[in-house]
């Protein structure tokens, strides 16, 4: 049974505030627009992000795409195929169950994704330029440990507070 430490409350409440600045920092759309201008690309902003989650995570399904970026899924099929025919992304049956269909990056698409990764990381080192690289390998595993961590909740497992 878990007894709530409040040390321990703290902490997760420190956590939980600093993603979401993290979060909200992420989803200024200005923010968008600088790294899109220092990869040099032209492309609308909403079509943005699904460009990006597309290379990093394709082939992708519409409704997972659409649960990743906070949209309906008729929006995000609508804004797929806006980017099938800027020849950016191709659309493709699902090759365990041919009834749906997945979205994957063309050539073109991939191109351009690594602009914008090249770009990314310049942006990246100037923020991050006074942290050492301890620092830098440290953030990157405890947060890849914490994503992991909230992908796969065990249920069962659970901590709830001691009445």
């Amino acid at each position: 049974m878990f007894v709530r430490d409040a040390h321990f409350s703290k902490r997760l409440r420190a956590i939980h505030d600093a993603v979401l600045d993290i979060v909200a920092v992420i989803n200024r759309p200005e923010l968008d627009d600088v790294l899109l201008k220092e990869a040099d690309v032209r492309l609308e902003r909403a079509l943005f992000p699904l460009i990006v989650l597309i290379g990093r995570f394709g082939p992708i399904g519409v409704v997972d795409l659409a649960g990743r970026v906070g949209r309906d899924h008729s929006t995000v099929s609508r804004q797929i195929g806006q980017l099938t025919a800027m020849g950016l992304v191709t659309r493709r049956k699902n090759r365990t169950d041919g009834r749906s269909r997945e979205a994957v990056v063309t050539a073109e698409g991939a191109a351009m994704n690594e602009h914008i990764d090249v770009a990314r990381e310049r942006l990246g080192r100037r923020a991050l330029a006074d942290w050492s690289a301890s620092d830098l390998d440290h953030l990157a595993t405890l947060m890849q440990r914490y994503a992991a961590a909230l992908k796969n909740p065990v249920p069962d497992q659970a901590p709830r507070d001691q009445k």
